[in-house]
Order: C-alpha cells, then sequence, then structure tokens
C-alpha cells in the first residue's frame, strides 16, 4: 500500500524521499524492522490475552526433562508470526504481484489449518487436535493451488535472454531489452516453462517437460509441489518439539530465502552467477523479509524458557511458506539441503515407527532406534539440556544453510 502511495507522491508532487519506496532493498529492510516490532508489541499483548483466555496445550507426560515447567505456557502463538508477515507484506510490498499473493494465501490458508488443530486441542480438550487426514488434505490442496498457478498463470514466467545478432534473426520473437548488461545491447522472450535448478550440476537447469514429456511433465512438477509442501511442513510440525527450535531453524532458512530470491529477481545478479531470471520475482524479497523479521521477533519469546508457543497455527505455515519459497524460486531440489533439519526429523519419526512395526512382527516386541522420536527428543532422553539441543540444531542448520548458498556457483 506505502508503495503506491509514494509512487503517486513522487509522480504528482514531486514529493522529496518518495522514490526510495522503489528500492525493493529498502522496502525489505523496513519490512524486517516493521516484522520484529509487531513480534514483540503484538506479542507480548497477544501472550497476556491467551493468559487470561487460559489458551494451553495440554502438556503430555514423556518423562522429559523440564517438562513440568511448561505446564501453563499459552499456545496458538503462531499468530503473531502470521500478522508479522502480512502485515509489513500489505504495506511495502507491491500487493498486485502474482507471487506476493500466492504467499499471503499460502499463509492464511495453511495458518487457519493449524489454527484449526490448536482450536480443537485446547477449547475442545481434544489431545488429538484435527484429523490428521483433514491436515493432509489441507496441504494438498494448498499445493495443488500453487501448483496451477505457478503453471498456468501468464505473469509466471522465465525469461531468457540473448544477443542482439541472434534476435535479429527472429525480429518478431524477442523484445529489446531497456538497459544495457555489461555494454551489451540485448533482446529476451519470456516463456511458460516447467525448469528448476539442479544443484552441482553444470548445466544447471532441469526441465519436468524434457524427462517426462510435454503431457505429463507439468502434472510431475506439480505432483512434486504437492509432495514438497505436505513434506516440509508437516517436518515443521514435527521439529516443533523444545522452545525455539522450529522457529529459529525457520529463520536461518528464512536469511537463504531473501539471498536467492533477490538474486533470482535481479538481473545483474542472475546474469552474473548464470541463474534463472525470473521477471516480477524481485518483489517476493519484501515477503521474505518479513517472514525473517517474524521469526526472530516471535524467538524473544519463544527461547528458552518459553512464553507462547507457536502451535500448529505457526508451525505449519512457517513449513508451507519456506517450501513454496524455494517452489516460485525454482530451486526445490534443494530443499534436501536447506531444510536438512526437517528432513532429518521427519525421517527419525518415520524410522521409528517402521523400524518398531518390523520388530514386532518379527520378535513379538517393538524395539526402538532411538530412545525417543523426533530426534530432538531422543538428545533429551540423553540428558542433554534444551539451550544445548537447539543450538547445535541451529549450527547444523547454518551450515546447511552455507552449502545451499553456495552451490549457485559450485557446479
Amino acid at each position: 500500500m506505502l508503495y503506491y502511495f509514494f509512487q503517486y507522491l513522487e509522480k504528482e508532487f514531486n514529493f522529496p524521499g518518495a522514490g526510495v519506496f522503489q528500492y525493493i532493498s529498502f522496502r525489505t529492510t523496513m519490512a524486517i524492522i516493521l516484522s520484529l516490532l509487531i513480534s514483540l508489541v503484538f506479542g507480548g499483548r497477544l501472550i497476556k490475552m491467551l493468559h487470561k483466555l487460559q489458551v494451553s496445550e495440554t502438556i503430555r507426560d514423556l518423562g522429559l526433562q523440564g517438562e513440568k515447567e511448561k505446564k501453563g505456557t499459552p499456545t496458538m502463538g503462531g499468530l503473531i508470526i502470521i500478522a508479522a508477515i502480512v502485515i509489513p507484506t500489505l504495506l511495502f510490498a507491491r500487493t498486485w504481484n502474482v507471487y506476493i499473493i500466492l504467499m499471503l494465501c499460502v499463509t492464511v490458508w495453511l495458518g487457519f489449518i493449524g489454527f484449526a488443530d490448536d482450536y480443537i486441542k485446547v477449547f475442545k480438550k481434544d489431545k488429538r487436535g484435527l484429523a490428521g487426514k483433514f491436515k493432509v488434505i489441507g496441504q494438498v490442496i494448498c499445493g495443488l493451488a500453487v501448483g496451477l498457478v505457478l503453471h498456468y498463470h501468464p505473469s509466471v514466467v522465465e525469461r531468457e535472454f540473448v544477443t542482439e545478432e541472434i534476435a535479429l534473426k527472429s525480429p518478431t520473437e524477442y523484445k529489446r531489452f531497456s538497459e544495457k548488461i555489461e555494454g551489451k545491447i540485448l533482446y529476451y522472450k519470456d516463456i511458460k516453462s516447467t525448469v528448476t535448478t539442479i544443484p552441482f550440476v553444470k548445466g544447471h537447469e532441469l526441465d519436468y517437460e524434457d524427462i517426462f514429456g510435454k503431457g505429463t511433465g507439468w502434472i510431475v512438477f506439480i505432483l512434486v509441489v504437492i509432495l514438497i509442501i505436505t513434506a516440509v511442513s508437516n517436518g515443521a510440525n514435527l521439529t516443533d518439539g523444545i522452545d525455539g527450535l522450529a522457529a529459529g531453524t525457520s529463520g536461518i532458512m528464512g536469511v537463504t530465502l531473501v539471498i536467492l530470491t533477490y538474486l533470482s529477481g535481479n538481473i545483474i545478479f542472475s546474469d552474473y552467477l548464470k541463474i534463472m531470471f525470473i521477471p516480477h520475482l524481485g518483489e517476493l524479497t519484501i515477503f521474505v523479509g518479513a517472514f525473517v523479521g517474524a521469526c526472530i521477533g516471535f524467538l524473544w519469546y519463544n527461547t528458552y524458557p518459553a512464553q507462547v508457543f507457536m502451535g500448529d497455527t505457526g508451525s505449519l505455515a512457517l513449513g508451507g511458506i519456506i517450501a513454496s519459497i524455494t517452489i516460485i524460486i525454482r530451486k526445490e531440489l534443494l530443499v534436501p539441503i536447506l531444510c536438512g533439519v526437517f528432513l532429518v526429523e521427519t525421517l527419525s519419526v518415520m524410522l521409528q515407527v517402521v523400524y518398531f512395526k518390523y520388530t514386532k512382527r518379527k520378535h513379538g516386541e517393538g524395539r526402538r532406534i532411538f530412545l525417543m522420536a523426533p530426534l530432538h527428543h531422543h538428545y533429551q532422553k540423553k540428558g542433554y539440556h534444551e539451550s544445548k539441543i537447539v543450538s547445535r540444531f541451529w549450527i547444523v542448520g547454518i551450515m546447511l544453510a552455507l552449502i545451499t548458498i553456495i552451490t549457485l556457483k559450485l557446479r
């Protein structure tokens, strides 16, 4: 909103300083600052309100250290995160941008599913919450919507640049770019494609349609989108088991996505790095900046000992946002690296369940690989303090984030 307001002031009245709102870097910085302020101010007030309403999740007796102290801690703190993302985005982004609209819808939709789950647990006193099948259906609907928008919306394109010599051979096919890149006149055309980025490979790009054919390539792409959004949002949900773990690791992933989004939406940097340039994508940097600010601001209240839990309201939204952004910037094959913490947490649960059922069938009693799953609970059972576990998971997350960024040049 403010973008359009200051654009009007600059155009009609030549208002001093209004032009700074044209810069994505400035608006991203402002979004980060505002999301931090909203988290801190709104967060404190929401926590007091949740205390008054006695909105606290029942703590299961799992025999973990510090478990009893958490009793009575408010949940549904994900509302803080959602507010701190949505409000700065609406204020500082160009709201008619297809990527901004899409990500706002993803945030609200998955936040609503998580809120329904938390509401049933808290107010209906049902520890199971929303039935698992309804969560999955909601995630599948979200993935299907994201996949269809990215495939069919006319503004979602990849921009292909060629030299003047090549363009002159097909003058009706290419348009002249408005600026010179490295002193060269370039021509371009926008193409619809199902191309994605392959990490550590010289060609660096893979088209689903080249592998699966034009008739089925787009279907496979949408199925991949559904799988990634469902898997990452559930992974974030499983990771949200101890104070500060999900918010901190999500914030680290968010910083990485700010860098990748800005580079992919900037013609100069994308040309220098020889990566895919996606028109209109730069505006998404503002949303991701707000996401980072929201995660960091939420940590003010969520680090050990937590004053509030994010609940499924926050964790499902965080995972869905991270997954959707990686798909939008055509880096979905980097998810196992970037979201490595979520992946390991999910795998630990899957391995534990499969091994337990297998050994029960074979030996008559179920055996375990880990003392407890997800993995962070295994380390709690071994006697590690929550703060130490979280700090070390953050360090692993930072290492994975650096590897993700390195893939831009390491081929």
